[in-house]
């Protein structure tokens, strides 16, 4: 079990989706691909596709009482969860998460809660939406990223990855940023700056030349959003 008080953990994402290759470039890149390299994370990609038995690897169907629109079956997503759920095993804590816009907003309090599940299931929609006994009978909990539609739960999936995945010791190369947000910080942005001192006629703050910390801190804080 995953939790930012450990020196070390690993956590396990296992994603189902209908595009299973819109993750290959962002999840190979940058923090979360070398987090993986060293083995702070784990994310499995599952084709819904796979879990059909027609020949046409039907994943959606028209609505029952009609309506604009194709649903996502139930029959698939069974089997997807099923099975990704039997390789788990019943030793570890594990969490089935659908996106919908209906979901409760997440927010990074959300994204620490989330810490306490070994394996996290994220099951992402698309078309006009899912069949509601998915919803009903094999989601723990459905999350929305923010009061918009999106065309699928792939990003929304991306999201939830990076942001629970920062808060792993390790994960991040700074471990000043993992404290910061450990003690809730993330939420005062403040203005930063780098080199040069001067461009063009913009200049840096001089408080922030100055080397003292106490009024670094305080400008900090009074500048903060």
């Amino acid at each position: 079990m995953c939790s930012m008080f450990h020196v070390s953990c690993h956590m396990t994402f296992h994603i189902i989706t209908i595009f299973p290759e819109i993750f290959e470039s962002y999840f190979s890149e940058s923090i979360i691909g070398r987090a993986k390299k060293e083995g702070l994370i784990d994310i499995k990609i599952y084709n819904l596709r796979d879990y059909t038995h027609d020949k046409h690897k039907t994943v959606d169907d028209t609505p029952y009482g009609g309506g604009a629109g194709m649903v996502m079956k139930v029959e698939p997503i069974f089997e997807a969860v099923s099975g990704i759920k039997e390789k788990i095993g019943k030793d570890k804590k594990a969490r089935v998460v659908l996106f919908a816009a209906k979901g409760q907003k997440y927010t990074q309090s959300d994204s620490k809660r989330l810490l306490d599940y070994d394996d996290i299931i994220f099951i992402c929609g698309r078309y006009e939406g899912i069949d509601e006994r998915v919803r009903e009978n094999l989601a723990d909990e459905e999350i929305s990223i923010g009061d918009y539609v999106l065309t699928g739960g792939e990003i929304p999936a991306m999201v939830l990855v990076d942001s629970i995945s920062r808060h792993i010791p390790g994960v991040l190369g700074n471990p000043e940023s993992l404290d910061e947000e450990s003690h809730g910080e993330i939420d005062l942005e403040y203005p930063q700056y780098t080199k040069p001192e001067q461009f063009n006629e913009w200049k840096v703050p001089e408080v922030l030349l100055s080397g003292d910390h106490k009024k670094i801190k305080e400008w900090r804080e009074k500048h903060s959003e």
